[in-house]
């Protein structure tokens, strides 16, 4: 499961890192400690918040592109049937969907939580992530 250090979840959610720490106060989050004990919160928990949120994100991926309409987000929701799979993202005030080979998905580790970005070209949406080794 995607978790996210304080400071990458207020980024992420257009806020301020006292917002986020806030949050986990009002019980709104749940704040946990990651390997090196940082304070983390869950990508899934995120979703929520972000899907009421219309700050926009910036590309989480670092890859240089020629496309224009790349939209960051956090994975919404993912559903794999057969060969194919769809993928929910919300990107800011947006809701952005995929459809791609369950393949691909499997290949890009998308899950509820995952930071990802869509790049639309007309009625096709394709996602990208950072490399994870």
């Amino acid at each position: 499961m995607t978790e996210l250090r304080i400071n990458d979840a207020a980024r992420f959610l257009g806020v301020s890192d006292d917002t986020i720490r806030r949050w986990v106060s009002e019980g709104k989050l749940t704040q946990h400690k990651d390997g090196s004990n940082r304070a983390v919160v869950e990508g899934r928990e995120l979703v929520a918040l972000a899907q009421s949120s219309s700050a926009a994100l910036e590309d989480p991926t670092g890859v240089m592109s020629s496309a224009r309409n790349r939209f960051a987000g956090l994975v919404t929701d993912v559903v794999i049937d057969g060969v194919m799979a769809q993928v929910g993202l919300q990107c800011g005030p947006f809701r952005v969907v995929s459809l791609m080979s369950a393949e691909a998905c499997r290949q890009l580790q998308l899950e509820p939580g995952s930071l990802a970005t869509a790049s639309v070209k007309a009625t096709m949406v394709s996602i990208d992530t950072a490399a994870t080794g």
